[in-house]
């Protein structure tokens, strides 16, 4: 369980990140690329990514956890790579140590090279280095623009709900059995975990790598870096028709199941309409329940969705829908 207790000068002082860091996408997208649990949308992302990784790259993995874990020196929150690949650089070698020690107590091994890296053996950090650079171009690079195309979108809906339901619902819809008790922000997570904060302040930050729990990492300044997963994740970002904002925001399979819901439909027949399986579109159809969306309704064997209000509201007003058989 994460528990964050909060002053109220640091719920005065949540913001929302206004820029990707490729570093911390970078982190986040080999945590995910580790983990075995049969996600419907990573999968695949991850079976691709796994053929494709260049050998060079394949160090980064020894240093990061499937746990949604890694070393705080590795994934600076600059939106420059090369700011960041300077910051990685310039990291303090007790904090470095202190970091490594961290990570292999959690659950990653005491290689060789991590020992080297510890003791800021040169060749091992020009590994690390050519290891970053390669992972980057690799991972990061290609899929940038869709990056900052899903980024924004999310940041622009999570501020919306800011400014419409309030800070509560905001911080509370980040993630799944996310709750207040008083001013601490609890959340489910893989070991106990309390901090407490100092009134400098919360930054949300979305990550289109990232389908788990909350991820916390303390800021140099005092504030809490809150990392959570983007309504949107990047395999289901593709490119998207520049008059359609709806799809922008939320990306083209969910914006279709969105249109689709303002009539009844079960699982299966989502699935048969967006033509993907049955698992995918129980996973479309909880995330879109999760933001408010739609609601869904059990009846014997089968599980019927529609739109809200709320979803209703942002079909009206996120571009010209899709008319299908006399609805939107």
């Amino acid at each position: 369980m994460l528990r964050v207790h909060c002053t109220v000068d640091d719920l005065l002082r949540v913001t929302v990140a206004d820029r990707p860091a490729p570093l911390v996408e970078l982190g986040l997208a080999f945590e995910m690329l580790q983990r075995r649990d049969p996600h419907p949308v990573f999968r695949p992302w991850r079976q691709r990514v796994a053929r494709t990784l260049p050998r060079p790259a394949r160090p980064v993995l020894q240093l990061v956890s499937p746990l949604g874990a890694g070393p705080l020196f590795l994934d600076p929150p600059s939106p420059d790579l090369e700011e960041g690949m300077d910051q990685i650089f310039s990291t303090p070698a007790p904090q470095v140590g202190t970091e490594l020690r961290r990570m292999c107590a959690i659950d990653r091994p005491l290689t060789p090279w991590v020992r080297q890296l510890a003791d800021h053996d040169r060749e091992a950090w020009q590994v690390l280095g050519t290891a970053v650079r390669a992972a980057h171009s690799s991972v990061i690079a290609e899929a940038w623009p869709r990056i900052l195309a899903g980024f924004h979108a999310e940041t622009a809906w999570r501020s919306r709900i800011l400014a419409q339901q309030g800070l509560r619902a905001a911080l509370t819809g980040l993630a799944p059995s996310t709750r207040w008790r008083g001013t601490t922000l609890e959340a489910e997570f893989p070991r106990d975990l309390d901090l407490t904060l100092s009134g400098r302040g919360i930054i949300l930050r979305p990550s289109l790598f990232w389908a788990d729990h909350l991820l916390v990492a303390p800021q140099p300044d005092g504030r809490l870096l809150l990392i959570y997963p983007a309504l949107t994740p990047l395999p289901l970002r593709d490119t998207s028709p520049s008059g359609d904002p709806l799809t922008a925001l939320v990306g083209s399979t969910r914006a279709q199941a969105l249109r689709l819901l303002v009539q009844q439909h079960t699982t299966t027949d989502l699935a048969r309409e967006l033509a993907v399986s049955p698992a995918a579109a129980s996973m479309q159809t909880k995330i879109l329940r999760e933001a408010g969306l739609i609601v869904s309704q059990r009846d014997g064997k089968a599980v019927w969705h529609w739109c809200t209000p709320l979803g209703l509201d942002l079909l009206a007003h996120g571009g010209t829908a899709a008319r299908r058989d006399g609805a939107y």
